[in-house]
């Protein structure tokens, strides 16, 4: 992506929150494609990054943009059922500005050009889409143009020999006839075959 493309979120923010909607209570402690996050632990992830790139768009940093997103296992708290739509919809609105495609901004406490910042955004929401999809066993349907940008943005950090592979992992090797969102998985380090064991 450059600086002058925008990518609408919305439709990707939207199929993230209908997921969410869907999750058990009795779900939560489940186990995902993310070895050491739970269900709840994945979303509560959502609810941090979603936070995060909403204010990385909108140019106000401060702590939610500062934090590293591994300093600790994030979770839940007891509104996020209600939360978690109303944070996807801010992230989508703060891209909708092309401002926020623009110079720099920060997340997870690096500083990155808003372009990148806003190629991250689409990638993590595609992605740990399909960690609550497979998570809680229900289809998923990204958006075609989030996933088309996911996919373009990780097969980019794979070719790039400084990074030394996949920016998320190993890339998980994946036939090249296989659907978009399988070797988009493949290339965030997950097995698009991956199901829980339970």
């Amino acid at each position: 992506m450059t600086d002058d493309v925008i990518l609408d979120l919305g439709p990707q923010a939207r199929v993230l929150a209908r997921l969410a909607d869907g999750v058990r209570d009795a779900q939560l402690g489940g186990e995902t494609p993310c070895p050491e996050y739970a269900v709840r632990n994945v979303l509560g992830h959502l609810a941090g990054l979603a936070a995060a790139f909403r204010d990385a768009g909108r140019k106000q940093l401060g702590p939610t943009t500062d934090t590293d997103p591994g300093g600790s296992l994030p979770d839940v708290g007891p509104g996020w059922r209600e939360e978690m739509p109303k944070v996807l919809d801010e992230l989508a609105d703060a891209w909708r500005d092309p401002a926020a495609w623009t110079g720099m901004t920060r997340a997870g406490g690096f500083d990155m050009p808003g372009a990148v910042a806003g190629a991250v955004a689409i990638d993590e929401l595609v992605i740990h889409g399909w960690d609550l999809a497979r998570a809680i066993g229900r289809p998923y349907t990204p958006d075609p143009a989030a996933l088309q940008a996911a996919y373009d943005f990780l097969i980019a950090a794979a070719d790039d020999p400084s990074r030394g592979g996949g920016i998320f992992g190993p890339v998980v090797p994946v036939p090249a006839d296989a659907p978009l969102l399988d070797r988009t998985v493949g290339l965030s380090g997950r097995d698009p075959g991956w199901t829980p064991k339970g």
